[in-house]
């Protein structure tokens, strides 16, 4: 019997500090999802405000109604993170067209030459994300795929323009077949957007954004 609970306690703590360790994506490659049982245990990641970054956003001198245009986008960006933390597909797929239709109706004549290129070269793929997302309502895993993407896109986004409000960078170090992959929250709380309910809370702030 001792044995067996000595056990079952080095493989719990093996799954805690995977979750929690803040270390390169690599270091977790090693672990395989598939073969780890699949429950709701919540695997809690704590930062201290210390170790969060906090990031100066590049142009402070946007056009009102380009920054309402790309706070809209951060909106409906948060929505589809919302949906896929509670396992709503057909909820990130509302989310995932309106971030396509605000991104074609964007009016790019609003930003400087300097502004529009960045903007361009973050939002080329963007749309593209989006659209998958709308598209594949009964598809969560796909979704989430599109999702990993979207949200690196949408961190360039907010590093250079704001989203109209203190945005936090958070990383999944189990996400993405054990390679990691990040998202962007309007609140420190951890929300896992890649697993859900399976592991809500498994996650940490790396960075603000003001």
């Amino acid at each position: 019997m001792k044995k067996i609970f000595f056990s079952m306690l080095a493989i719990s703590a093996i799954v805690f500090a995977a979750c929690n360790s803040g270390g390169s994506k690599n270091e977790h490659e090693g672990h395989d999802m598939s073969k780890m049982d699949k429950d709701t245990t919540q695997h809690v990641a704590t930062t201290d405000d210390n170790d969060v970054k906090a990031v100066a956003v590049v142009y402070t001198n946007v056009d009102a109604n380009a920054a309402a245009s790309i706070n809209a986008i951060v909106d409906h960006y948060l929505h589809i993170k919302n949906a896929l933390a509670n396992d709503n597909p057909e909820e990130a797929a509302r989310g995932g067209r309106a971030i396509a239709d605000v991104i074609k109706k964007f009016d790019k004549s609003l930003l400087s030459a300097e502004q529009k290129k960045a903007y361009d070269e973050i939002t080329s793929e963007l749309q593209d994300h989006g659209e998958h997302i709308a598209k594949n309502a009964g598809d969560i895993k796909h979704q989430r795929s599109h999702f990993i993407l979207m949200s690196e896109d949408v961190y360039s986004l907010v590093k250079n323009f704001g989203g109209g409000r203190p945005l936090f960078h958070d990383h999944c170090p189990m996400a993405n077949d054990n390679k990691g992959a990040m998202w962007i929250s309007e609140v420190k709380e951890i929300k896992n957007p890649y697993f859900g309910a399976e592991m809500f809370k498994c996650g940490r702030v790396e960075e603000v954004i003001k």
